[in-house]
């Protein structure tokens, strides 16, 4: 069995080393343009910010750790032409420009995604920055420390944490989002109005509700314009999203719009013997209950792993996503997993953010700090579509429990009687998660007497 895998970052890795060891005869040469495989990206804001002890360790796999696992690793090697119904692949060796042309038996798609790069006047201007590769985290890292003014664009994760890293290690930083709120697609207006409050205590420019229109270059570095000012840094950079990496494969496949690859439950694609894995894939989204894109390397890696569990046979089902993710800024941990009230009604569904707050644990200990939870529940069945919750303390595996309730559609009276431990070194008699939970039902018995 020959197998063909295009792309190595977290799917293509995983599949992989998945395929090798379910099965150990099987020929599984990966294909990768770059030179390096299984990066990290999410730790680029983090190596900005000096909090990365090695940048190497932002690699857990290298292309002789794969040879070693039996993979033929071709790096620097381009895949031009997939003809995915002859299982044909044309390659370019990026190093000695010689084409080949290989076929396969099986087809395994895991190019990943390629950031949003809008057509905007001046957007190839060498003071222009992306957040996405290897390449590219090297090369702000290069220039970091002479860093005194720093434009970030665009307020979801990833500029968010890049403004907060550039800001805590002493930049002038203005951070621009179209949106009216930061990080408007991962949390409610609660959690945002709380931490836009700790980017200005920490001399962030805050610009939302403006989209650039244009970058000019200056002679002491960049003016980013908008449609109500115009903003000088000495450099700008773009984290304003990803698409799917799937041009190579156009017609060939069923895809959303976007080109996200349309797979089932066994990462096969519409074309017999062709599976698709991570950010060029879709995903299904357990909230809504149906296919989204949603780039995440946790939904990438469990992806890949699916693809070497199914390369032969359907055998192990995808149990789906609920989009769970994190961030530490400003020393608060801010976790959420499915959707708040704003993304789920531009989901279509009729939902009710039950928001409260309260210490982590009794009062009577030397010190406690209080966690703001938030449970996001359908308002005619109660079943839980997301969950979001903020602290000092670490509440982060709150978003993994709420996870499994929302893959498990447990509805807000299921949760509040859930089984949870009391010891006051670590939460209050009722935990902060059946506590929004219990608050949610009061407010859904509320609504049915008042009816």
């Amino acid at each position: 069995m020959k197998i063909g895998i295009i792309g190595a970052t977290h799917a293509g890795v995983y599949a992989a080393k998945q395929i090798k060891s379910e099965h150990p005869e099987a020929e599984v040469t990966v294909f990768e343009k770059n030179t390096t495989v299984s990066f990290l990206s999410c730790g680029i804001a983090l190596w900005i910010g000096d909090h990365v002890s090695d940048p190497e360790k932002m690699f857990y796999e290298t292309p002789e750790s794969m040879r070693n696992q039996g993979i033929t690793m071709l790096m620097a090697h381009q895949v031009n032409q997939a003809d995915l119904k002859s299982k044909t692949l044309t390659v370019t060796n990026l190093d000695t420009e010689e084409v080949t042309t290989q076929q396969f038996d099986k087809i395994v798609i895991t190019t990943g995604s390629k950031p949003v790069i809008p057509n905007i006047p001046g957007i190839d201007s060498n003071r222009v920055y992306f957040c996405k590769s290897w390449d590219d985290a090297t090369r702000i890292k290069s220039v970091a420390k002479d860093l005194k003014r720093v434009a970030v664009i665009g307020a979801g994760y990833i500029g968010a944490e890049l403004a907060e890293q550039l800001s805590v290690t002493g930049k002038q930083v203005t951070l621009i989002d179209g949106a009216d709120r930061v990080l408007a697609k991962n949390f409610g207006p609660a959690f945002t109005e709380r931490i836009q409050k700790e980017y200005e205590k920490n001399n962030v420019d805050v610009v939302l509700n403006q989209f650039v229109s244009k970058f000019e270059n200056t002679p002491n570095g960049i003016k980013i314009t908008t449609p109500n000012g115009s903003y000088e840094a000495d450099i700008a950079i773009l984290g304003i999203g990803f698409l799917p990496n799937t041009d190579l494969f156009s017609g060939q496949l069923e895809t959303l719009p976007n080109g996200a690859i349309i797979v089932n439950d066994y990462m096969q694609t519409s074309e017999d013997n062709v599976y698709a894995a991570g950010d060029a894939s879709t995903v299904f989204f357990n909230p809504t209950q149906a296919i989204d894109y949603i780039p995440l390397a946790t939904n990438a890696i469990r992806q890949g792993i699916l693809v070497g569990k199914n390369i032969v046979e359907p055998t192990t089902r995808y149990l789906g996503t609920q989009a769970t993710s994190a961030v530490e800024l400003y020393e608060q941990a801010m976790v959420a997993t499915g959707l708040n009230s704003a993304t789920a009604k531009e989901k279509g569904l009729d939902v009710i953010e039950t928001v409260i707050e309260s210490d982590y644990r009794p009062d009577f200990m030397l010190s406690t700090t209080s966690v703001l939870s938030s449970l996001t529940w359908e308002k005619d069945t109660g079943r839980i579509v997301g969950g979001s919750f903020m602290s000092q303390h670490d509440v982060s595996q709150s978003a993994n429990l709420v996870s499994i309730a929302i893959q498990k559609q447990m509805t807000i009276d299921e949760l509040a009687m859930s089984d949870f431990f009391f010891q006051p070194n670590f939460s209050q008699p009722i935990n902060y998660i059946p506590e929004v939970a219990l608050a949610a039902v009061a407010e859904k018995q509320a609504l049915t007497l008042a009816y």
